[in-house]
């Protein structure tokens, strides 16, 4: 279980590819707090460190989880977010994340606004994914909370802070992003389908 508040960046130093396997060795401050078989949030998507060498680490995403994510568009030298799992008694400053990705969504706006960067993404309904005004959405692993919600659409407000520590300053519009929906809303959602 995850927070969706961010603790470090890393940046994408490897990748290799064996099989359906991408193999993705990432330079991070956080890696020597680090351990093999330790659950780490990469941009929301939880994987399990396989090895460790000096300040790199080593995660791998099978074949399901690249075609679910937008972890297979990863680039030698892209940032990516992380998150280590929350620590039972710590306080939840997040909302509760799983680190299970429902599905990806596009970027279709970004606005800056006295300060802060509005965000607009859209996603495919098909799932039954949904969200609600100031409900708990979470993009690429940062919990967030949603200011304006469409029918295959929705916003959230960053501050300069989360701007400037997380992947948020990198993305364009036609970026993909990695979507969690909220664990409540989808157990609502999934009753309401039965």
């Amino acid at each position: 279980m995850f927070t969706g508040i961010i603790e470090s960046l890393g940046k994408v130093h490897q990748l290799d590819q064996e099989g359906g396997n991408l193999h993705i060795s990432i330079n991070s401050a956080i890696t020597p707090a680090l351990k093999i078989d330790q659950s780490v949030a990469h941009n929301g998507v939880c994987l399990t460190v396989v090895s460790i060498s000096g300040d790199t680490y080593t995660v791998t995403a099978i074949e399901e989880t690249l075609q679910k994510t937008n972890l297979g568009e990863l680039q030698i030298g892209a940032k990516i977010n992380l998150e280590r799992a929350m620590v039972l008694g710590s306080r939840l400053d997040g909302h509760i994340v799983q680190g299970h990705v429902d599905q990806t969504g596009k970027c279709i706006s970004v606005a800056e606004k006295d300060g802060s960067w509005f965000f607009t993404f859209e996603y495919d309904t098909a799932p039954n994914n949904v969200t609600i005004e100031k409900g708990s959405i979470t993009i690429d692993g940062v919990s967030l909370t949603v200011v304006d919600s469409g029918k295959n659409t929705f916003s959230v407000a960053i501050i300069p802070y989360t701007y400037e520590h997380t992947r948020f300053n990198t993305y364009k519009v036609g970026n993909t992003v990695n979507l969690e929906f909220d664990v409540i809303g989808k157990y609502v959602a999934r009753l309401m389908h039965l």
